[in-house]
């Protein structure tokens, strides 16, 4: 399997969860082997708003978030490898939200990923931005 093969199973999987999560159909049990043993214990994630969010901090905020988005939906496009380092890899993705409630309802964001090629794999820097409205416009939420 190619590394892009792996980021991009990568990123599904972790996403296809946390829609999973929000929509409180996986068990709570799950939050440690499906999302939280992905991340490097160092990990940060900067959110469109601009704030910096640690391992910790995004344990609490699944933790109070469980079940509390029952019509979220998440759709990933255009994942790219932008960089790779020995067992680093930098890479690019889009993501189109739908019923979020922590931003608005229908959104669109970039991001931008550090992960190391462990197994599994490691995140270590994340960091969206908000589309530009008429690249947001232009896009399908019909998923």
């Amino acid at each position: 399997m190619s590394r892009l093969e792996i980021v991009t199973r990568e990123i599904f999987g972790l996403h296809d969860f946390f829609v999973q999560w929000f929509n409180g159909t996986v068990d709570r049990v799950q939050l440690v082997p499906k999302f939280l043993s992905h991340l490097d214990e160092n990990v940060i994630f900067i959110p469109p708003e601009g704030h910096i969010l640690t391992r910790e901090m995004l344990k609490r905020a699944f933790d109070s978030g469980y079940g509390s988005h029952k019509s979220f939906r998440i759709q990933i496009r255009d994942v790219t490898i932008r960089q790779e380092v020995e067992d680093l890899v930098m890479a690019t993705y889009t993501e189109w939200q739908v019923g979020a409630t922590q931003s608005a309802t229908w959104n669109a964001r970039v991001a931008s990923v550090l992960m190391k090629m462990t197994n599994p794999v490691t995140w270590l820097h994340i960091q969206e931005s908000w589309l530009p409205d008429e690249a947001r416009d232009a896009g399908s939420f019909d998923f």
